[in-house]
């Protein structure tokens, strides 16, 4: 049986945080206090003049435990500050663990952040030989590799110039070109992929799968893209404050992230804002019976209920609203009806009734923008983020979705407005 590319055992990582109190001390009032008892300000004396001192531990890792095997790629997602970079910086072998062992059969290439493993001095041309010299490569491998590095990185142009006049984008494009093309065992990506156009990110994506379905290597992905995420992993990691939450296959994991802990609710109020003079007051979400509801069958009609309210005139303005998944992908964007016509509104409270056609969306977990705005020029209230959530009846699926354009998807919404 072979074993595993990745053995991690019982990983954590801690740091001293030092917290100091005090207000500000005059350096006239330090250096006095050093002439008068210079022995006890060495000793003593140096927290009462700075302030209170302690010290804190913060486990940025807690007894992280996972194997990876050779050809897997596996997504390491969590909120800001969850311990993702840490372990990754861990297993790069950058910092140290302060307890637990890890086992790497192979060798890692790394991208963690723009720039790194670049000397800003030397020019593109350079550093992509100190890169391949720094994974074991030899002169003459690199050499073979370098046009298909450097085609793929669209930087030809710049390949003598100094890497320090790179732009972060192009940064990110010869760092991962380097990084895919130097053939290590193991492939470690951060979130620096963000930094890259949405082409390129497609760009590398699409190597990305070629170097695990077709070279057979390891892939360590960390991204809060989770249609990336989603696309390019067979399992995932979820890390939440330094420990493993949650260790499984991409559409579990996925979402239970992006669901787990949070109160769903069909009715969302909202108070006015009093300093401007557009309000969305309510949003709710109904079944067919017009019962508020947030979990709706796939093969029903449902629908979405807006107020909002004007104390001045205004002209110009739409209410738009936009289906997203997992927080990310936007799935489309309609306005105020089928013709998308601009309205005046006259002061005083409106609402907005939206009706969603059965089987528009596959089973699953949606969120979605309520937007008041004047295209192109201002928005006046918005509501972001509210989730429902599509139930699977008879293990059916959209017939309406697959196969549209956005544009023919939102001529389907039907929207009626009321003054009340």
């Amino acid at each position: 049986m072979e074993h595993p590319i990745i053995e991690i055992k019982n990983i954590s990582k801690k740091y001293n945080i030092t917290h100091q109190k005090g207000g500000y001390i005059a350096l006239r009032d330090v250096l006095m206090n050093i002439i008068k008892s210079p022995f006890a300000f060495l000793k003593t004396k140096t927290k009462k003049i700075i302030g209170k001192e302690t010290k804190e531990e913060f486990w940025a890792l807690k007894d992280i435990n996972f194997t990876v095997n050779k050809g897997e790629v596996i997504g390491i997602i969590g909120s800001n500050g969850a311990g993702k970079s840490t372990l990754l910086k861990i297993l790069s072998q950058i910092t140290p663990p302060t307890t637990g062992e890890i086992k790497i059969h192979g060798t890692v290439g790394s991208l963690l952040e723009v720039g790194t493993g670049f000397h800003p001095e030397l020019t593109g041309r350079e550093n992509i030989f100190l890169n391949g010299a720094i994974l074991g490569m030899s002169q003459k491998d690199i050499a073979k590799k370098f046009d298909a590095i450097v085609e793929f990185a669209e930087i030809d142009k710049f390949l003598d110039t100094p890497v320090k006049h790179y732009s972060s984008g192009m940064y990110v494009r010869l760092a991962f070109s380097v990084a895919a093309h130097m053939e290590p065992d193991i492939l470690i990506i951060d979130e620096v992929l963000a930094v890259g156009d949405a082409e390129f990110q497609k760009k590398c994506l699409g190597k990305m799968e070629n170097i695990t379905k077709s070279e057979g290597r390891t892939i360590l992905f960390v991204s809060h893209n989770m249609e990336a995420i989603r696309q390019l992993c067979s399992k995932i990691v979820l890390l939440n404050k330094g420990k493993m939450e949650k260790i499984g296959t991409t559409s579990d994991v996925i979402d239970y992230y992006l669901n787990n802990g949070k109160n769903f609710t069909s009715e969302y109020d909202f108070q006015i804002n009093t300093k401007k003079d557009t309000s969305i007051t309510k949003i709710c979400i109904q079944n067919k019976d017009e019962e508020n509801i947030f979990q709706l069958p796939i093969s029903e009609d449902f629908y979405i209920k807006v107020k909002y309210t004007f104390s001045k005139p205004q002209k110009n303005v739409l209410l738009s609203i936009l289906f997203y998944q997992n927080g990310e992908l936007l799935l489309l964007s309609s306005e105020s009806d089928n013709t998308g016509k601009i309205k005046d509104y006259l002061p005083g409270n409106y609402e907005t009734k939206i009706k969603i056609p059965a089987y528009l969306f596959n089973i699953g977990y949606y969120q979605f923008d309520v937007t008041l705005h004047r295209p192109y020029i201002e928005y006046l209230d918005n509501k972001s983020n509210i989730t429902l959530e599509i139930l699977d009846i008879n293990n059916v699926k959209s017939k309406i979705f697959k196969g549209h354009t956005l544009g023919k998807i939102a001529t389907i919404l039907n929207y009626q407005t009321k003054k009340i």
